[in-house]
């Protein structure tokens, strides 16, 4: 080989320059063919305490394409001290994500080739590599298309838009193909902020361009979905587009913009009706998991009119329940991009979760007979966090959420905007009240800083175009139900607060989404999310980012999810009247925070609470790995620091992590901490365990000393926790010493036995409500 010029001490850039570049020019065009050392991803956005930083981005040695839309190969280039297969798994790699059909490795000596349409792989000398003519005619040849459907592969973007990303340009391509090639019923996924309306408008042009489509029907459920796309990626086409808005339809256009709501109507009278049923041949469905793929949506009449038309499904969430599937309808995805790997290439924002625990979120019982703010008695039964907002107003719930919520503001930024998801437009308004109270130098400088913007507030929809817009500062903090869900564009996001309970995963996902977007010029590089209602257990679930799985917790009316198994309450009786009358309404429950965790979004799509308490996590979970197994253990022992100490011995230090979770974790003992951290539960305080075994009615079977002891014990666990409680000497601990000697105390019980008896007793009722 030495004869040849070939040496191990040439470097990557030696063998490029030398021969491999000469290689490829021989039959590639330099200017419009060969694309070198070109980045095709951002590089991800890495959250630290030092702030946010980018990763190094994908970047191919060399892309050829055989127009700027159909790119054809990567070759990925490696020094001779390389085997010449060594850049193959990169350059399939690559290949894959760009849906390129063919993928070379090359040390110089030679070039590796792998057909990803044949799945094969071959040896070839540098003098035989392929030009584009061959490898365009392999590629229609292997995919069978015939010379029309090859030539609409081939049709330009359109002149005057930014250049599609790869992903873009993948989804548009498979779609552009499936379409020449007859196929009728098309879903696309691309998760919130991707540019899904850009990858639309592009579908079109081409379609129109080919001549493939002429008539395009545009559907949502949202004039901000409507407004949007045609003062934005669809604006080339404002001459021959309308919005249709009557009971009319202009035969003179091209591309139609339409609600669902305005076509429809009485049935056989909507308005749809007023056209021929192949007036239309291309109907694109923006956001179809809203309901398009039920059979009795009122998106089916419209999509079941115009059947022959080709139709175009579009979500960041395609919805699985057993009475709604979007992949019936439509079909499988011809194509997915997923959240995860939005935040890996760069294009998305990634995220930090404050997961925020209350005390009385895990439960709260009145007093016998105790009524509510208007007089009501209210129903005696334990209300937790799932009533809260939905039938019971906890008012200094609302003022705590609210306070946590501008103080995060006053360290991150008073100008970050801000989404409050709220049970309802009742607890909208509540919030948007105590948000005022909290930011009132705010308030003094823009009345609208913080607004309500809710479905039927005309004062607030209003505000929503300044809200999402990136040069107006106000409105800042937005508290919403429902409106602000999906398809609100809010680039600028960098806080999202989550107070209602949520168990649809497509509700979930779209919410998450409206902080993803990421804008670095405006130092928008990462947001938050601020959970007060545990929806983040939802992020471990294989269906945030994975295919789609039956989701058959839906939202109700007012945004409550429940499946159907917890109706809403039917008013409550009462003499005075409220505007509040399906819900109790309490005003002195004080709540507090007892743990916060900080968890991070990590490479590998699941939440990771810091390096320190994810080590810990790990171990806990190697020692106990069911939550049943834990309580187990914890109850059958009769020295619970000894459970405690093996952890630690094990690697998962409970008493160092106290500091890093942070909150008012000095009030749970080291059960629910070990609880909280490895298995999710919320925890309770030392004072809601030692008042749930007085709710039992426990002392009553005692009296006298003993009693008094029972009650000074309880008094110590939710002062100290239960080390106290295993202490041997906890008899001559204050304040038993002041009860009586530790002989006397013992007589109480018939004993040391009955004494040791009713302590065992004790410390299993502490633990009862776990």
């Amino acid at each position: 080989m030495s004869g040849l010029g070939y040496s191990k001490k040439e470097t990557e850039e030696d063998v490029k320059r030398r021969f491999i570049t000469p290689a490829i020019e021989k039959k590639w065009d330099t200017h419009t063919q060969i694309l070198m050392e070109r980045y095709f991803t951002d590089g991800r956005v890495h959250v630290s305490k030092g702030g946010p930083k980018r990763g190094e981005g994908k970047k191919a040695d060399y892309l050829l394409c055989y127009r700027p839309e159909v790119t054809l190969a990567v070759v990925e280039a490696k020094d001779m001290a390389h085997s010449l297969g060594d850049g193959m798994q990169q350059a399939v790699e690559y290949a894959k994500m760009n849906d390129i059909p063919f993928a070379y490795s090359s040390n110089g000596t030679a070039f590796l080739e792998h057909d990803r349409l044949k799945c094969t792989e071959r040896e070839i000398a540098l003098d035989d590599f392929p030009g584009p003519e061959e490898l365009w005619a392999r590629y229609t040849a292997t995919k069978q298309l015939t010379e029309q459907q090859a030539k609409a592969l081939l049709t330009p973007y359109h002149p005057g838009g930014k250049t599609p990303r790869y992903y873009q340009q993948v989804a548009i391509n498979r779609t552009i193909e499936a379409i020449a090639k007859g196929q009728h019923r098309i879903l696309l996924v691309m998760a919130t902020g991707t540019g899904k309306t850009f990858t639309a408008s592009q579908i079109v042009y081409i379609l129109k361009s080919a001549g493939l489509k002429k008539k395009i029907l545009y559907l949502a459920d949202r004039n901000v979905l409507i407004d949007q796309p045609m003062n934005g990626d669809f604006k080339p086409f404002a001459k021959v587009s309308n919005k249709i808005t009557g009971k009319q339809i202009d035969p003179a256009y091209e591309v139609y913009f339409a609600l669902y709501q305005q076509l429809t109507g009485e049935v056989n009278m909507e308005p749809f009706r007023a056209v021929e049923r192949t007036f239309f041949d291309l109907v694109i469905v923006d956001e179809c998991h809203r309901g398009s793929a039920a059979d009795d949506s009122l998106w089916r009449t419209i999509l079941d009119y115009f059947s022959g038309a080709t139709q175009i499904g579009m979500t960041a969430t395609p919805k699985e329940t057993k009475d709604a599937s979007n992949s019936d309808y439509f079909g499988e995805p011809i194509y997915t991009y997923s959240l995860r790997q939005g935040i890996e290439d760069g294009f998305l924002a990634p995220f930090r979760v404050r997961s925020i625990d209350l005390d009385k979120d895990s439960g709260w019982r009145p007093q016998p007979g105790q009524r509510d703010y208007y007089g009501r008695e209210i129903e005696d039964r334990e209300y937790s966090q799932a009533d809260y907002d939905r039938n019971m107003v906890m008012t200094q719930r609302t003022q705590l959420v609210a306070k946590e919520i501008s103080q995060h503001l006053r360290i991150a930024g008073r100008m970050d905007k801000t989404i409050v998801f709220c049970t309802d437009i009742d607890h909208a308004e509540r919030m948007r009240q105590a948000l005022v109270n909290e930011n009132s130098d705010m308030v003094a400088k823009n009345s609208n800083y913080v607004m309500r913007i809710t479905g039927g507030d005309d004062v607030g929809v209003a505000q929503l175009d300044n809200f999402m817009a990136e040069d107006s500062p106000c409105p800042v903090i937005a508290t919403t139900s429902e409106l602000l869900t999906t398809g609100v564009d809010t680039k600028l996001c960098k806080l999202i607060v989550l107070d209602r309970t949520i168990n649809s995963m497509t509700k979930f996902k779209q919410i998450i989404g409206r902080g993803t977007r990421l804008n670095q010029e405006k130092g928008k590089m990462f947001f938050t999310i601020m959970d007060f209602k545990g929806a983040c257990r939802l992020f471990a679930d294989p269906g945030f980012d994975g295919d789609p799985i039956p989701d058959d917790d839906e939202e109700g009316p007012n945004g409550d999810v429940d499946g159907g198994r917890n109706p809403r309450p039917q008013p409550l009786g009462g003499e005075k009247t409220s505007p509040l009358d399906q819900k109790y309404r309490v005003d002195d429950v004080q709540f507090n925070i007892v743990c916060e965790r900080i968890l991070d979004y990590g490479e590998d799509g699941r939440l990771l609470t810091g390096d320190f308490i994810d080590h810990t996590r790990a171990n806990i979970l190697g020692r106990f790995a069911t939550l049943d197994s834990f309580i187990q253990a914890w109850r059958a022992g009769e020295n619970k620091q000894a459970i405690v100490e093996e952890l630690e011995a094990l690697g998962a230090p409970i008493s160092e992590i106290r500091a890093d979770v942070g909150g008012r974790i000095g009030e749970i003992d080291d059960f629910d901490l070990i609880c909280h951290i490895a298995f999710d539960k919320v925890p309770l305080t030392k004072a809601q365990r030692a008042a749930n075994v007085k709710k039992r009615d426990y002392l009553s079977k005692y009296e006298g000393v003993a009693r008094e002891v029972l009650s000074a014990l309880l008094d110590k666990y939710a002062q100290n926790g239960i080390s106290d409680l295993e202490n041997s000497d906890v008899l001559t601990i204050s304040p038993l010493r002041d009860i009586a000697p530790p002989g006397a105390i013992m007589d109480a019980f018939g004993g040391r036995d009955g004494f040791l008896k009713a302590l065992d007793e004790l410390k299993g009722l502490i633990y009862d409500a776990a």
